[in-house]
């Protein structure tokens, strides 16, 4: 494959150019080869299969020292089997708990409508009902 820009890697792997730099920075990915006559960044299949699991990385929430490691327990193998699980694990029961951080809010705002709703109607009972399901929804938010 032939050298990419810096404008096609952002485009492919949904990273901007600013970010790539920084990557680049840090030391996460390169260094760059360098075109000899502009001087602009060209990226090659090696750099392109790191941005991209870079970029998978960062769309779910793992910080820059767990890519870091990530990346570096990619190169040991087997021998670091058991680390990357861990740290992929890790990610997971946090996006897990965000999801049930956010199924509360969907759940209180549901039910907050369904209050609304219910005195739309002129409906006492359901909106009684509603009330009350609204209150416990929102204990499930943490803010009572």
């Amino acid at each position: 494959m032939a050298a990419l820009t810096i404008h096609e890697v952002s485009r492919r792997s949904g990273l901007s150019e600013p970010t790539l730099r920084y990557y680049e920075e840090v030391g996460l990915v390169g260094p760059i080869d360098r075109d000899g006559s502009s001087g602009h960044r060209r990226y090659g299949d090696a750099d392109l299969h790191v941005i991209e699991t870079l970029a998978c990385l960062r769309a779910v929430g793992v910080s820059i020292e767990d890519m870091r490691t990530y990346l570096v327990n990619r190169t040991r193998g087997r021998v670091a089997a058991a680390e990357q699980r861990d740290l992929l694990l890790r990610h997971a029961e946090r996006v897990e708990a965000e999801i049930a951080a956010q199924r509360a809010r969907l759940a209180y705002l549901r039910e907050k409508a369904g209050l609304w709703d219910a005195r739309d109607r002129g409906d006492t009972a359901a909106e009684a009902e509603a009330t009350r399901r609204s209150i416990e929804a929102a204990g499930r938010l943490g803010v009572l």
